[in-house]
């Protein structure tokens, strides 16, 4: 059951600089991961940084930097965030502050869900921001229509399209009794499940298009999960396809912002709660997510900064 009592008082976004949202055609890619990381990475770059958790259906953020359980207070100007830190250099507002029970599920229809998305953008008072990373759910349904049309006034920076290694033109396995090889392509390395890669490339085109049919910027595209890094040896090995997504950003015309492995040390600070950034300068990880921070920081418009 929602708490009743956190419904109305008008708020706005008129003190956030920069609207970041971060979109995935498809779940699973670790789109709430690169949210999370990036409000962290951009913090430690001096700056202050609002959250925003849309995925009313799994509100993942808040366990991500351990404020599970907290309230949400409802102030003069609207809901007060939850501040993740001492400094309030970053807030928090997700649909997990608004359930009795942690483990309830959200069973609304999308009416009501565009209603909900629509007041977390209008009634949430967040002050004066830096930047506000917008966390969606997965796909492109209403609920995306809803936040981009309620952010549209708002002019947002643009999108962030999170995807997984792929490959751009999956192997294609011969007919039986064609007796030809398997064509190879230059940009097409051997992968474990082509199948799969195939369905990603086709999930992320999706959204790119989606982008351009609302009018929505693509800041630029973001490979998760690229190779897996040894906790032993700190090897990173390419069990998926390797460069599929920057091959697919360059093809969609949109520039590509780097490569995140796997790493047990960044799931291991996201289940406990820690600042992977702060926590683990040493990991393959740290400079992918430090860089692709600095590239959203440096597409800034001069002047906004």
């Amino acid at each position: 059951m929602i708490r009743a009592h956190l419904l109305q008082e008008p708020g706005n976004l008129a003190g956030v600089r920069h609207i970041v949202l971060v979109l995935s055609g498809k779940g699973g890619v670790g789109k709430s991961t690169i949210s999370t990381e990036l409000a962290l990475a951009l913090r430690h770059a001096g700056k202050k940084v609002g959250i925003l958790d849309v995925d009313l259906c799994g509100p993942s953020v808040p366990r991500m930097l351990r404020v599970q359980g907290r309230a949400v207070h409802q102030g003069d100007s609207g809901w007060v965030p939850v501040f993740v830190d001492r400094e309030q250099s970053i807030s928090l507002m997700s649909m997990g502050f608004l359930l009795e029970q942690p483990d309830e599920a959200v069973v609304w229809r999308g009416p009501k869900k565009n209603a909900l998305i629509k007041q977390f953008v209008s009634d949430v008072a967040w002050g004066q921001l830096d930047y506000l990373v917008v966390d969606t759910p997965p796909g492109t349904s209403d609920e995306h229509m809803a936040v981009v049309d309620a952010l549209r006034p708002y002019s947002p920076l643009g999108a962030l399209v999170v995807t997984t290694p792929q490959v751009l033109f999956p192997h294609r396995r011969p007919r039986p009794g064609a007796g030809s090889a398997v064509p190879s392509s230059p940009i097409c390395c051997p992968c474990p499940f082509p199948g799969l890669q195939a369905v990603s490339v086709g999930d992320v085109r999706r959204e790119l298009t989606f982008c351009r049919k609302v009018g929505l910027r693509v800041i630029g595209l973001v490979e998760n999960m690229s190779g897996f890094v040894c906790p032993h040896c700190s090897e990173c090995t390419n069990i998926f396809s390797r460069g599929g997504g920057e091959e697919l950003a360059r093809h969609a015309g949109v520039p590509f912002l780097g490569s995140v492995p796997l790493d047990p040390e960044l799931t291991r600070s996201l289940e406990d709660g820690r600042d992977f950034i702060q926590d683990f300068p040493d990991s393959p990880a740290f400079p992918a997510l430090s860089s692709i921070a600095q590239k959203i920081l440096s597409q800034t418009p001069a002047g906004l900064s």
